[in-house]
């Protein structure tokens, strides 16, 4: 999915904290993060609905009470069902926590895999196997604290709930997210959410170069492209052809590129990060967040895909379809467009714009369901980021924190839409080459699984005690 994290130039780097298995708390979550990652959550063949019924079994044995778990799926999709679990505080002021996570994961096929996908294997510090990093390792954390926090009685002063939920990875199928949003809203009621979205960076040797707080994403639209025509005999064509008008159209969004923008996160996030640059990436990064207009710096910043995804929307043919047979003129030929939305605009904006670049009345652009809403990027808070900053220094020193502004997406844009903010948070970090997720060989490096664990611990201690 869906974690692009801008941090690979900054120049701060520490060496990676230890952390082994070695504590009978960490035997104990291993154990609960193992039978979920070996638990089959693809869509359409695993079981979501499993996987939540094994952490709510795991719940309940630590002491928690049927009234504070809520197993939910529908009769149309039985096997893609999640978990709510409260956890009360002992604050009447205080609004609710909620921890989020997904537990589906992207399909794998044991064929393409050095190692059978859905069995947990360690090998040179790493943990192999689908969904080791996406988004099994977090879930098994929100599982793991709150049941810490229940075996150690506890008593926060706010109340801390978890949501485990399934059709992250599809876009497809049923969201558990989504549903929950829209039908059991009071059940995940809270002042802000905690997602994945967030996280480190390494050098992919052991050391943590940034570590970065998601506060906002871009919305995922997909729009389909249409022409058609009578057709005819390919022997005496004519220059009305569905193929070449379509090619044309694309040919033309390929050219536009949307308005250069800023959010408060992306000027933070340059500003923050182009400080810590001596090159002239970096001082482009510092101008363009204070002198948006300034074309030198856009120019420079445009030469990085991923600057200039973060700097606007975008949008980017992604399939592709035309003709009906070798010897005949097509009748009609399709394009997929996929947009990443700067949050803020509507799906409808983007497909004017679109219309207006192409700037053909033959050419049909329809929305392609689903319609995601309009994505509203949280505060920078500091009573959500400030805890994150100072747990940051605590297990990474010298490394900074970075607010930044997902190019990809998460199931917190749906929180979002009702009036829930949702922050992706720092903690278990990555190598450069993205671990196999959504590829091959999913991996994650065993340290940064327990360390991740440990921060994120913490810090929702520490939400959990704020008023």
């Amino acid at each position: 999915m869906k974690k692009l994290l801008a941090t690979a130039a900054l120049a701060v780097a520490i060496a990676a904290p230890a952390a082994a298995q070695t504590r009978p708390d960490q035997a104990k979550f291993f154990e609960l993060y193992k039978e979920l990652v070996e638990t089959n959550t693809v869509v359409n063949v695993g079981s979501c609905t499993q996987a939540a019924e094994q952490i709510a079994a795991r719940m309940k044995a630590a002491g928690f009470k049927d009234d504070q778990l809520t197993l939910f799926s529908t009769p149309e999709h039985p096997k893609d069902g999640g978990l709510v679990a409260v956890y009360p505080g002992t604050s009447k002021k205080a609004k609710p926590l909620l921890l989020l996570a997904h537990i589906d994961v992207v399909a794998a096929k044991r064929e393409d895999w050095t190692r059978d996908p859905f069995k947990l294997v360690e090998e040179n510090g790493y943990y192999y196997a689908r969904g080791t990093a996406d988004d099994k390792a977090m879930a098994a954390a929100w599982a793991d604290t709150l049941i810490r926090f229940q075996q150690a009685g506890y008593k926060p002063k706010r109340t801390v709930k978890l949501a485990l939920t399934c059709g992250e990875e599809t876009t497809w199928a049923f969201n558990g997210a989504e549903w929950l949003a829209k039908n059991k809203r009071d059940l995940i009621d809270a002042e802000f959410a905690l997602n994945e979205g967030g996280g480190g960076k390494s050098d992919g040797h052991g050391k943590v170069l940034v570590q970065s707080m998601q506060v906002g994403e871009k919305a995922v639209q997909n729009f389909r492209l249409e022409t058609s025509n009578p057709g005819g005999h390919s022997s005496i064509p004519v220059p009305e052809n569905a193929i070449y008008e379509l090619a044309d159209a694309l040919v033309k969004i390929r050219g536009y590129d949307f308005p250069l923008e800023l959010s408060d996160t992306t000027r933070a996030y340059f500003a923050k990060a182009g400080a810590a640059r001596s090159d002239a990436m970096g001082k482009a990064m510092v101008t363009i967040a204070t002198n948006p207009g300034d074309k030198g710096a856009e120019t420079l910043l445009n030469t990085d895909r991923i600057y200039h995804s973060m700097l606007r929307t975008t949008c980017v043919a992604t399939l592709l379809e035309g003709g009906h047979a070798n010897n005949a003129l097509p009748q009609r030929a399709a394009a997929n467009i996929n947009c990443r939305i700067f949050p803020g605009h509507s799906s409808e904006e983007i497909q004017k714009a679109l219309a207006t670049a192409i700037g053909d009345a033959k050419v049909t652009i329809t929305m392609v369901p689903p319609v995601r809403p309009i994505a509203k990027p949280p505060a920078l808070d500091p009573k959500v980021v400030g805890p994150a900053e100072k747990l940051v220094a605590k297990y990474f020193p010298g490394v900074p924190l970075v607010p930044t502004m997902s190019t990809g997406a998460t199931d917190g844009i749906f929180l979002a839409a009702v009036g829930i903010p949702t922050y992706g948070v720092p903690g278990a970090w990555g190598d450069p080459d993205g671990n196999g997720v959504h590829g091959l060989n999913e991996r994650i490096e065993v340290r940064s699984l327990y360390t991740g664990r440990d921060y994120l611990f913490d810090l929702v201690k520490a939400y959990a005690e704020q008023e």
